[in-house]
């Protein structure tokens, strides 16, 4: 049986960067690691892939990872024909094609959908092969493995591909001076390589949504008439999923953030094909297991913050759910909770509320917490703990009634 409740842990991503001409970064090269001391990929598989989309967009935030500058992923052919989603729109994340792919008719015509719905590909260790020189028209970059052939060999690549104006060409595997010094020679336009700089690990600590609050997701989304309430039920019960999907609204605006108030209002804007695809990748992505009650704690003292706030008229019940919920998961990650909320689209109220304890919403937010660490609270013109510990109590049996809901069948 799966566990209820996820974890926290660290995440790791690899990040290699590219350079222009000048020696400047240009772009990023994103890497899946599975630990601290990975010094390269372990698997180059579809669940792998997954993971380095999840985490790059919902554990650290693309622009935390890369700013203003744009990245590649390794991409499997399950996410090139539609088997599995990109759940990005087309602008700062290359699709990077990996070496070996089969080219056969169905990914030529993917990689054409593809350029045609404004996504730009790269072939990666290319060596002038007949079969994925068919994919040339519709890629925008090709990264020539310098290690891969001789010197009149890369000459002759390079020739091809200049033939087509819109390919821009990237030197990889750049493992000496003298492999720097022919690629400049031959003028590419980006250069990659342990020669230059080696791949960094970059880690971050998250929170991993359980696989049954995915599969529970993915069930509501299933549905013919999806019950959006249903849905953002299923997502507030699980905090890992709730900040993913609250990330998951500046990943489909490509930067622009958009501030929102409640979880209900982030899957507004994101959608229901959207929120389905982060989910589905999630479930790929396979990140379970966990500490049970530290998590539950946090959906209990999102949902006191909801009913109290309703209560005594300090805010709307989503919002003070979602308050309450970010001021959890700040606790559980164990820094600043201000560098939680900095990543996240959230409006004024709400990141004025956790971070500062701002407005009504603050007040809320400050009782719910001194009376769960056992602290004496008092408030005008009320009696002091007695309602608290009625929706302690009723909190409590919300989320063990929510979590004791039957696992759907897959």
């Amino acid at each position: 049986m799966d566990s209820i409740i996820g974890r926290t842990g660290p995440v790791h991503i690899g990040r290699q960067a590219l350079y222009d001409a000048q020696g400047r970064v240009a772009a990023y090269e994103l890497l899946f690691r599975d630990g601290p001391h990975a010094h390269e990929a372990t698997v180059r598989d579809s669940a792998a892939t997954s993971r380095v989309i999840v985490e790059a967009f919902t554990a650290f935030g693309i622009e935390e990872l890369v700013g203003d500058r744009p990245c590649f992923i390794n991409l499997t052919r399950e996410f090139l024909v539609g088997e599995l989603p990109l759940p990005f729109q087309p602008g700062r994340v290359g699709l990077e094609l990996l070496a070996g792919i089969e080219v056969d008719d169905e990914l030529v015509a993917a990689a054409a959908a593809l350029t045609e719905q404004g996504h730009r590909l790269a072939i990666d260790g290319y060596t002038g092969d007949p079969d994925t020189a068919r994919l040339l028209p519709h890629v925008h970059y090709v990264k020539v493995d310098m290690l891969a052939g001789d010197r009149h060999a890369i000459a002759r690549i390079v020739e091809a591909c200049r033939r087509i104006p819109r390919i821009r060409l990237i030197a990889q595997r750049i493992e000496t001076p003298e492999l720097l010094e022919l690629a400049i020679r031959h003028n590419f336009q980006l250069y990659q390589g342990h020669a230059l700089s080696r791949p960094h690990l970059v880690t971050t600590q998250a929170l991993n949504p359980t696989r049954l609050a995915r599969v529970r997701l993915l069930t509501e989304l299933a549905a013919e008439d999806v019950d959006l309430d249903r849905a953002v039920a299923t997502i507030e019960r699980d905090p890992a999923l709730a900040v993913r999907i609250l990330r998951g609204v500046n990943a489909a605006s490509n930067g622009l953030k958009q501030p929102v108030s409640s979880i209900f209002q982030a899957v507004v804007l994101l959608g229901i094909p959207q929120v389905r695809q982060w989910a589905t990748l999630m479930m790929v992505a396979d990140l379970a297991d966990g500490d049970e009650s530290l998590l539950t704690d946090a959906v209990v003292r999102a949902r006191m913050c909801q009913t109290v706030a309703e209560r005594r008229g300090a805010g709307a019940g989503p919002t003070a759910f979602t308050v309450g919920l970010l001021s959890a998961i700040g606790d559980l990650l164990g820094g600043p909770v201000g560098a939680l909320t900095e990543q996240l689209p959230l409006t004024e109220e709400v990141a004025g509320a956790v971070v500062h304890g701002h407005g009504d919403l603050g007040d809320v937010l400050r009782e719910v917490r001194a009376y769960q660490r056992g602290e004496s609270v008092t408030r005008s013109c009320e009696p002091a703990g007695g309602e608290l510990h009625g929706e302690l109590l009723a909190a409590l049996s919300w989320t063990n009634a929510s979590l004791a809901e039957p696992e759907p069948a897959a």
